[in-house]
């Protein structure tokens, strides 16, 4: 799809400038310099040779149609350049010139313009306003970075240039190779979803890392990173997810979601693993590029000092991993080969004075015990340490396992702690595809981020169900309301919507009257709820607008006439309903199941227990519609308030079944009507296991 970008077999620089202070003569020479295979036209209107190339004065000039033009033009000029780029059947582009959507409505006109060009003749380009594309498997460098990276197995693509140009520079010094390396810049055309699509299961690339300040496709990023990441691990780091300057929300839900737990919910139901810091993105990426993936959680540690042993036996269950139990057969043969004060169980404690034959038994017993998933070897330099000695012997011992095959072939990884003395050893470590962290807490972390690519790997295909629902109730519904030019629904409305998607809800009926609202009560039997009916109040409670626990038609016919009476004295123009009144349902566990959509990622749903576990613990956990069961069921658990819902103390577990069927019917609602912005249902009354739950409040509002 991207052949043209990526595999080119000639190239066209735009702009390729004699000027050596001019981007575009830099570009020509990393292409020149970095021996690109194929063949290079530079194009300049007056220049006839440019660094032993003869240069043509436009692209409708060049003897053959080249794959490949780099456009380094001003923003003026570059829909000239790119028209004649299509009329002469050039596929691929790369727009380095800035002056685009970056610098306001005139930048971002232009770029619409030029999209529509790229479009026209069928052409695909990255940028503009990016460094460029660098890739090691076509041995092309068509940027203006100031270095070429190493060849390795990492694709990596970034919003930012800055950050490229950064990593190239940091990247060179560690001994860190990539496979590809793109600047997407403004993305007008090729964005993140197109890269990963053109990367899915690239022989060349063992891990997919992406620094990302937006995503403008956010639906199907996610469905094309599910598949993706069941073939490739990818690694994202999302900045800009801070809620400052976010437009007002009413709704509970949306008050507690944000751009944060948007991304952080498509990260987790699409497998991308997520980075806090730029340092956690290359500390994964050193380990899935350099070793097999992890079996299992169980890691075992070999050390020579007791102190950095328990700061990574620490580190392994602050993450969730375990300490590995080594067999009998390895601890005692252990046991025979270490000194009497070496501690043979897990960690394995050389002792100080070790040299590289102890590290030598220790890794070699911990990668043949079958309870060992991975080994991690602390070393701390002393005075009688074999340094580079012991890293020769730990990538020996590495490649050993690999040469060997079979069906568990573990990640080795290494903490060498120090500096000074450390460089041939780490040059080895380095050379051997060993990942080395200066501190045991890294190189934990990046083995959690393997068993947590490994879970996702091993998880089944979600189950989606389809409800059967009235549809057409709903579209009737959301018609009459934007029809009286509202769009929120008074919670008559919303009640009509849940029950054509078939949630329970307790008996009601719409009073106009206090005569009308005792008639109700004593059809539907006491207890019941008085509620104000008025899409112009929101917050109902707050005004005085409910009361509860109406036991007789005297307390009815009373609560009607006190609620009419605060609600206009609250709101004097506000659109007076009636009083619902309303069955009372038994008390039972208030949950809430609501709905936030995100401009990007689309509708989130969130889900927690009501009252202070809503209100003051923010106990809410957020995934993007439409869910599958067993999404949906992970979320219910990971609230920290789950362990209430299971049944605490004696108390009865609640209906779960229940819950995770009205956020499936929510999930459905919402991917079935795009115009729900915002939805609450809240309190969700649960009870106890098998006796179902029950909506008693909803609100719904619609875009504009």
């Amino acid at each position: 799809m991207l052949e043209a970008i990526f595999a080119p077999q000639a190239i066209a620089v735009v702009g390729a400038s004699p000027d050596e202070r001019k981007l575009g003569h830099t570009v020509l020479r990393n292409i020149v310099q970095n021996n690109f295979p194929g063949a290079i036209y530079p194009i300049h209107p007056t220049a006839t040779e440019v660094l032993g190339h003869k240069v043509f004065a436009s692209v409708a000039a060049l003897p053959e149609t080249p794959e490949l033009a780099v456009v380094v033009v001003p923003p003026q000029a570059v829909l000239q350049v790119a028209t004649e780029c299509g009329e002469k059947g050039v596929k691929g582009l790369i727009v380095i010139t800035a002056g685009f959507r970056e610098v306001g409505s005139e930048g971002r006109k232009l770029e619409d313009e030029l999209l529509a060009i790229v479009r026209r003749y069928g052409m695909r380009m990255v940028g503009p306003n990016c460094l460029g594309v660098i890739d090691n498997v076509a041995h092309m460098n068509a940027s203006f970075a100031a270095l070429m990276p190493l060849e390795g197995n990492i694709a990596f693509m970034s919003q930012s240039g800055a950050i490229c140009t950064a990593i190239l520079d940091w990247s060179v010094v560690e001994g860190i190779g990539f496979s590809r390396f793109v600047s997407l810049g403004n993305k007008a055309d090729v964005d993140e979803v197109a890269l990963l699509q053109a990367w899915n299961d690239d022989p060349q690339s063992r891990v997919i890392l992406a620094y990302l300040e937006g995503i403008s496709r956010g639906p199907e990023f996610i469905q094309v990173a599910r598949q993706v990441t069941k073939q490739t691990p990818v690694i994202a780091i999302k900045s800009g997810t801070t809620d400052a300057g976010s437009r007002a929300i009413s709704s509970h839900t949306g008050s507690l979601a944000g751009s944060e737990n948007a991304y952080e919910a498509a990260f987790r139901q699409s497998g991308i693993l997520r980075a806090r810091t730029m340092q956690d993105v290359f500390d994964q990426a050193l380990i899935f590029a350099y070793q097999p993936l992890i079996g299992g959680d169980r890691i075992a540690i070999v050390t020579n000092a007791g102190g950095p042993g328990i700061l990574a036996t620490d580190a392994v269950e602050h993450a969730g991993l375990q300490l590995a139990r080594f067999e009998r057969a390895t601890i005692e043969e252990l046991h025979a080969q270490l000194p009497p004060t070496a501690n043979v169980y897990n960690p394995i404690d050389i002792i100080g004075d070790a040299k590289s034959d102890r590290y030598h038994t220790g890794i070699k017993a911990a990668l043949a015990d079958p309870n060992v998933d991975a080994v991690l070897v602390l070393f701390t330099p002393q005075a009688q340490s074999d340094v580079p000695e012991t890293a020769q012997v730990i990538a020996d011992l590495t490649a050993a396992q690999q040469a060997n095959g079979g069906e568990r072939i573990k990640p080795v990884v290494t903490s060498f702690m120090g500096e000074k003395s450390l460089g041939p050893a780490l040059k080895i470590l380095n050379e051997r595809h060993i990942p080395n962290y200066p501190f045991p807490e890294r190189a934990v972390a990046a083995l959690k981020a393997m068993v947590a690519y490994k879970q996702w790997l091993d998880r089944p295909a979600g189950d989606y169900v389809s409800f059967d629902v009235d549809r057409e109730r709903v579209q009737r519904t959301f018609d009459e309301v934007r029809g009286q030019g509202r769009l929120e629904l008074g919670e008559v409305e919303a009640r009509e919507v849940m029950a054509a998607y078939g949630m329970r809800l307790p008996e009601s009926q719409l009073a106009r009257s206090p005569e009308e609202a005792v008639e109700i009560a004593n059809r539907i039997g006491y207890p019941v709820v008085l509620k104000i009916s008025s899409p112009d109040i929101l917050h109902k409670s707050d005004i005085g607008g409910v009361r509860a626990g109406i036991e007789s038609a005297n307390e009815a016919r009373d609560a009607y006439e006190l609620i009419e009476y605060r609600a206009r004295r609250y709101q004097p123009n506000a659109d007076i309903r009636g009083v619902l009144v309303q069955q009372q349902a038994p008390k039972g566990r208030e949950c809430l199941v609501g709905v936030s959509r995100d401009p990007q990622l689309g509708p989130m749903i969130g889900f927690g227990m009501g009252g202070i576990y809503v209100e003051v613990l923010k106990d809410v956990v957020f995934r993007l519609a439409p869910l599958s069961q067993q999404e949906a069921q992970e979320q219910i658990e990971a609230i920290r308030s789950f362990p209430i819902l299971r049944g605490v103390r004696g108390q009865a577990p609640a209906d779960i079944p229940s819950i995770l069927d009205t956020i499936l019917r929510t999930s459905q609602l919402v991917t079935d009507f795009p115009e729900i912005v915002e939805m609450d249902i809240n309190p969700l009354m649960v009870y106890d296991h098998g006796q179902g739950s029950i909506v008693l409040d909803a609100r719904i509002i619609l875009n504009d």
